[in-house]
């Protein structure tokens, strides 16, 4: 059966096929509306907050030192003579008064001899000035000579004989039997009972550090084992450098087992103060410096706040500053965050 298209059909068809490109650049230019519309709309970050508040913190400050010996003895003569005998070895304990070093006495016997002579004249000058047969100021100058003589000769005699002045133990040996005396000490005696560290405290506790406190002290060759010290000397003096102040310890090792040289950290309990603590997931470090730092949400926002920070208590830090009591931290979601941004918080 054959079909017929009217004229009045071919012209409808016509008019639509016209119309068609029309309608489809109006629906793209719909979709690519709609589309950029829901672009524009970016998806907050989410994060997690918490509110901080102030509490009392232990002040447990802890500062490392080197350990030293209590008082350190470098034995030597005052002028180059041949060492005769060396009586101890690296690693002795002496005790006060123990001869250490025999040097060579011959300028000892001359200085005797040369003595002896002045003491002989002197006594002949004496004897001819009682009777008036030498002036007085021969008779001065043959006392002085003497005086110098015998003084000389007390000096040799005393660094003939090289005795420890301190009890301890002997830490280095510079010479052999039959060397010559050349500028370095032939012994080294330190005291190791009591033994000292000096540390450096910051100026703000200039106040609380006392002579004769009590602190710990822990060196690293011991692990977790302390030994008790106390606060010897608060130096009087801040240095403007530095902004601290030396304190030396003492510790009375009894026992010998703290040995000068030791690395040790110093636990000092300078008493108790109001200051924030936060989770340390709130605490973030920046890149490339020591820094520390803590977002603060607000009103839909987070801003950046850079911190000090104190001690660390198991999973929290204590905040000395850059952080307000009531304050909210983000706790999660901090790598995508910049300073200012508006963020979604999903606690």
């Amino acid at each position: 059966m054959k079909t017929t298209i009217n004229h009045n059909d071919r012209m409808k068809t016509s008019n639509a096929f016209k119309f068609m490109p029309v309608i489809t650049a109006f629906a793209l230019l719909s979709c690519a509306g709609e589309k950029k519309e829901t672009t524009a709309v970016e998806e907050k970050v989410k994060v997690k907050i918490e509110t901080v508040r102030k509490q009392e913190v232990e002040q447990l400050n802890e500062f490392t030192a080197t350990v030293q010996a209590n008082v350190t003895n470098r034995i030597a003569p005052q002028s180059p003579v041949r060492i005769q005998k060396l009586h101890v070895e690296i690693g002795d304990h002496v005790t006060t008064g123990q001869l250490l070093v025999t040097m060579d006495d011959t300028n000892l016997k001359q200085a005797n001899i040369q003595m002896d002579n002045q003491e002989l004249e002197f006594n002949r000058i004496d004897e001819l000035y009682k009777v008036g047969g030498a002036s007085k100021s021969a008779w001065d100058a043959q006392k002085t000579a003497l005086e110098v003589s015998r003084t000389a000769y007390k000096n040799l005699q005393e660094n003939n004989q090289l005795l420890s002045p301190v009890t301890g133990i002997v830490t280095a040996r510079n010479y052999d039997n039959g060397d010559m005396y050349a500028g370095s000490p032939v012994y080294v005696v330190e005291q190791v009972r009591p033994v000292k560290l000096i540390v450096n405290v910051s100026e703000s506790f200039y106040t609380q550090v006392k002579a004769g406190m009590d602190v710990s002290v822990k060196p690293d060759v011991y692990g977790d084992e302390t030994f008790p010290g106390k606060v010897r000397l608060v130096y009087p003096t801040i240095d403007p450098s530095t902004r601290t102040f030396a304190v030396e310890i003492r510790i009375n090792n009894d026992d010998e087992r703290v040995r000068p040289g030791m690395f040790a950290r110093v636990t000092m309990d300078l008493g108790v103060l109001q200051h924030i603590v936060a989770p340390d997931q709130a605490v973030v470090k920046q890149a490339g410096s020591g820094d520390r730092y803590v977002y603060i949400y607000k009103n839909g926002t987070v801003s950046y706040s850079k911190v000090e920070l104190g001690r660390r208590m198991n999973n929290r830090y204590e905040i000395i500053s850059g952080v307000e009591d009531n304050d909210q931290v983000v706790v999660a979601g901090q790598n995508r965050l910049v300073n200012g941004m508006q963020v979604e918080v999903v606690n």
